[in-house]
């Protein structure tokens, strides 16, 4: 049997290398540390470094999930970020948190995040979750206090409190920033608009039912 050509081990080499790369939901650090400096109008695939002189422990912390969110709006459910917009010290580490906080009946609308895959630990409550997959799949589960749950990077999913009682859990995302779009806020919200013909045709219904949908989603006033 021949063995194995200079080739065929640098072939094999790249697709490993491939691998990793593809496989990370934000990019590698290439040092200990890389501070965003928010304030920067330099526009980069993250945030460029603030001065490591003036990086300090305050730019690592946060007490933003200490306490409930308000959960007094349309959808009875808030979500309250830890991430590099709001944890400085974050930038290329390619983690954050967010606390997600629901009255009794409250819902967390169907969304998805295009950079990261969440897990969610539910510390109060009780919950329906479920994402759906690309061949329409819903994949469900009811959560109680202490369980875990993982939705996918880029599919939708929502979760909903049935309960009488509040509900929280923290989330954990393998980005620093991954992004969130409301499905119902990006379709009917958007700024400029998506065309009612379009929406209509989609949803196979009518344009006055489209403007009266959108009147839902547009800014308080």
């Amino acid at each position: 049997m021949a063995s194995p050509t200079p080739t065929l081990f640098l072939l094999l080499g790249l697709a490993v290398f491939s691998f990793f790369i593809t496989s990370s939901a934000d990019p590698d650090m290439l040092q200990d540390l890389c501070v965003a400096d928010l304030s920067s109008g330099i526009k980069v695939n993250g945030f460029p470094c603030k001065d490591a002189a003036s990086v300090s422990s305050s730019d690592f912390f946060s007490q933003g999930l200490a306490n409930p969110g308000l959960t007094n709006n349309t959808f009875g459910a808030l979500v309250t970020g830890a991430n590099v917009m709001t944890i400085p010290g974050l930038n290329t580490l390619g983690v954050s948190l967010s606390r997600i906080d629901y009255a009794p009946g409250g819902l967390n609308p169907p969304h998805t995040h295009p950079r990261a895959t969440e897990v969610v630990f539910v510390l109060e409550g009780t919950l329906d979750v479920g994402f759906l997959t690309t061949a329409n799949k819903l994949i469900s589960q009811s959560l109680k206090k202490g369980d875990v749950f993982a939705f996918p990077k880029g599919l939708v999913h929502f979760q909903k409190n049935n309960g009488r009682v509040p509900a929280s859990v923290i989330a954990a995302f393998n980005s620093q920033l991954p992004g969130t779009q409301s499905l119902g806020a990006t379709l009917f919200g958007s700024t400029p608009p998506v065309p009612d013909n379009i929406l209509a045709q989609a949803f196979q219904t009518s344009p006055g039912t489209v403007k009266h949908i959108k009147t839902k989603f547009q800014p308080k006033k």
